[in-house]
């Protein structure tokens, strides 16, 4: 895809993630709004009421601003990292404390495209995989601020997964086919038992879209091995987090981040992790 020389192609690719990171933070924030704001229209034209006026919110309009006093972000403060650090975390224009989330979004988006880039390099096999990587970051969040996956991100992954396969890895395919099928059933079977024995729901119809998406991306030889991931990771993170902060003790715990970690561990680790896990747990 690109020849360049070590000395620009990883500053390029290190500028290039922080500015995805930046726009991903924009996604994260006002996705879930646009949603909402779909569903009301919807609901309002279903139940027959009057439309309510709406003021025009997307990705692009309005300006970024501080959720506090509503000013208007400069566009050196916007600058990945920089801006906030710049500002000590802080709102230039009333001194609220600005979330972490964002430089640590920034950061996250920059790391996945130096790893990507180390792993394919400058590829269209590494775009598609990065790609897949920042979709991850997206669902992650997102689902940890709201406990919200909707169809709009884990259904076009599980497409572009099976592209990917059919595009560099053709024989892989029925694997793949195979893999986004067993992974909505395995979740879903795990839902239902668990409402079936407990009377609650234990997770989302999103987590289960979002196991097939992996399915389709890694094959279902896969999918055992994110399941240990996603699931040990996230026992051992609810227990610490519960156990340290009180309030939360009894809450639910979205499941979401921990599929896309798993995610990230076998899209970035690839055969060799493969190799590892089928030597110690399937022999």
């Amino acid at each position: 895809m690109l020849d360049l020389p070590p000395s620009l192609l990883w500053p390029l690719a290190a500028f290039i993630g922080l500015c995805l990171g930046s726009f991903l933070n924009v996604v994260i924030v006002r996705l879930p709004v646009m949603l909402m704001l779909g569903w009301r229209t919807e609901a309002r034209e279903a139940l027959e009421l009057p439309t309510e006026e709406q003021v025009r919110f997307n990705l692009a309009t309005p300006r970024s601003m501080c959720p506090t006093c509503e000013t208007a972000i400069a566009w050196h403060d916007n600058l990945p990292v920089v801006g906030w650090l710049k500002r000590r975390g802080r709102c230039a224009s009333c001194g609220t404390r600005i979330s972490p989330q964002y430089p640590l979004v920034e950061l996250a988006g920059g790391a996945l495209t130096l790893s990507v880039v180390a792993i394919f390099g400058p590829s269209w096999q590494g775009l598609f995989v990065l790609g897949a990587c920042l979709s991850l970051l997206v669902m992650a969040v997102i689902d940890l601020r709201t406990q919200l996956l909707p169809d709009l991100l884990p259904l076009p992954l599980l497409w572009a997964g099976l592209l990917y396969q059919l595009l560099f890895q053709p024989l892989l395919l029925p694997s793949a086919v195979i893999g986004a099928m067993a992974g909505y059933l395995v979740l879903w079977s795990f839902y239902w038992a668990f409402k079936l024995t407990t009377g609650k729901e234990g997770m989302g119809y999103g987590d289960f879209k979002l196991l097939a998406a992996l399915g389709a991306w890694m094959g279902w030889q896969a999918l055992p091995l994110m399941l240990i991931l996603s699931a040990g990771i996230g026992a051992i993170i609810g227990i610490l987090v519960q156990l340290a902060i009180r309030r939360l003790r009894g809450a639910p715990m979205p499941f979401g981040p921990y599929l896309a970690l798993a995610g990230w561990v076998a899209l970035l680790g690839g055969e060799p992790l493969m190799a590892v896990y089928g030597r110690f747990f399937l022999l």
